[in-house]
């Protein structure tokens, strides 16, 4: 039988009964990838795994070292970063978590890919720092958003188009005219401005067309899927072969999308006013 004599060891039956669950979770969020404590109970601590698979996803490793029936003893091991849930991921469950990523300069969106050790390497970020941040959210129902995951899909589909899509369209034009507006006015001292306002011109039109895409090929599909799914409508062949092929195109514009608003980032040195402002 293995041993937990080598691992941080956390006796569950002496903390109080409110206060099991908090702790567990404040000692599993204080570990990096690959570290592991072990709980020693009464019972088995089975509901306890369903808590943490459902709000930290499946970044752990559960192994029984005792299985009663007086003792148990579990082995629970944080998974390392190439197992790591992505940002995307991470704001999809819990859309709170899109604040903390704005307040550290991460793209959560177009470079929602990677995980967290890569973002964090490539930033130089402190990622104990920024795991404690996310993972100590104020747990109010009001500020968790909207559950996504639990719509169909072609109603997630008229959201998108109703909602974000409507936002972007409007806000595109104003937003065009405003840097072209600057970029002709102070471009003379900040020929910055000149590129911020062509770069942000080429995202405009990109994500015109992006839009246009979406709501004429992709989504129309998706819809046809989802009511197939539920026995509404027939598939017929797609002129694209899978829905995958599309849905890959529209990643990599988002991609494209995001490395120029990075590019505007970083010339405008993360959204500063320049001295003369």
């Amino acid at each position: 039988m293995a041993t937990a004599e080598t691992l941080d060891f956390l006796d569950v039956t002496k903390i109080e009964p409110r206060l099991k669950h908090p702790t567990i979770f404040k000692k599993f969020d204080s570990l990096r990838g690959g570290q592991a404590f072990v709980i020693h109970n009464d019972h088995d601590p089975k509901p306890l795994y369903y808590q943490l698979l459902g709000e930290r996803g499946p970044i752990f490793n559960w192994v029984y070292l005792e299985e009663g029936p007086e003792v148990w003893e579990v082995r629970i091991t944080k998974i390392g970063s190439e197992a790591s849930p992505t940002i995307g991921e991470l704001v999809a469950k819990d859309y709170r978590r899109a604040q903390v990523f704005k307040k550290w300069g991460i793209d959560f969106c177009c470079g929602g890919k990677k995980n967290l050790a890569k973002v964090c390497a490539e930033k130089g970020i402190d990622q104990h720092k920024l795991e404690q941040e996310l993972n100590t959210l104020p747990d109010t129902s009001s500020s968790k958003g909207l559950n996504y995951d639990s719509w169909e899909l072609d109603f997630l589909a008229d959201f998108i188009e109703n909602t974000h899509h409507s936002f972007v369209r409007h806000a595109l034009p104003a937003i065009n005219e405003y840097t072209t507006k600057i970029a002709r006015v102070h471009g003379g001292r900040h020929p910055e401005l000149l590129e911020i306002a062509t770069t942000f011109a080429g995202i405009a039109a990109e994500l015109e067309d992006h839009m246009r895409k979406e709501e004429q090929i992709l989504f129309p599909y998706i819809r046809t899927l989802s009511k197939a799914k539920r026995g509404m409508e027939t598939i017929q062949p797609s002129p694209f072969g899978t829905v995958a092929n599309p849905i890959r195109i529209m990643e990599t514009e988002h991609e494209s999308a995001g490395e120029g608003l990075e590019k505007i980032r970083t010339i405008t040195g993360n959204y500063t006013l320049p001295a003369d402002a």
